[in-house]
């Protein structure tokens, strides 16, 4: 019987010691181990990368948009919202039909408000939004106004700040509507 129990140790001690060297499969757990982690960053570095870049479209079309009421081009042309969201809109990024364009005048620079819209009021979608296409020499904030879908990743990183699961980005052009 000792000597049974001894042939088992020694085969046992083989089999422990082939199991530690062993390191086939060892590549496939690392990576198991990894992959969340790695395919997390990854999502959320492309995610802010895209939204950054449809951001800055956005201004560019804000600041399009505000070149028109400072020429006096959208006043004389009797140009309404939509009008100018069809003709700024970068369609291969945004759906033009969500876009908001929201147009105000202020006494004043230090007066003008250039915070975001509210695109929602309790959950509820604001419709109705400030167009106020102004005269020469008044001061004017035009804002263009997105809800951007985005996908939420893994390890808990969100960029929405909207009830619908999208986030607001919007762009800015203040300027002074020119003689014309």
């Amino acid at each position: 019987m000792i000597g049974k129990l001894a042939t088992y140790l020694q085969c046992g001690g083989a089999s422990v010691s082939r199991f530690r060297k062993a390191q086939r499969g060892a590549t496939a757990v690392e990576f198991a181990l990894i992959a969340p982690a790695f395919l997390g960053t990854l999502i959320a570095v492309l995610q802010t990368c895209i939204f950054l870049f449809a951001q800055m479209a956005l201004q560019d079309a804000a600041v399009q948009a505000g070149r028109y009421f400072m020429t006096g081009q959208a006043q004389n042309n009797g140009w309404t919202a939509s009008t100018i969201i069809s003709k700024v809109c970068p369609s291969a990024l945004f759906t033009c039909s969500n876009l908001v364009l929201v147009v105000q005048n202020a006494s004043s620079f230090a007066t003008a408000n250039t915070s975001a819209p509210q695109l929602y009021n309790n959950g509820t979608a604001v419709t109705s939004f400030a167009y106020n296409p102004g005269t020469p020499g008044e001061v004017m904030v035009v804002q263009l106004s997105y809800p951007w879908s985005v996908v939420s990743g893994p390890l808990g990183f969100v960029l929405s700040n909207l009830p619908n699961g999208a986030a607001q980005m919007t762009g800015v052009s203040a300027f002074r509507v020119e003689p014309y």
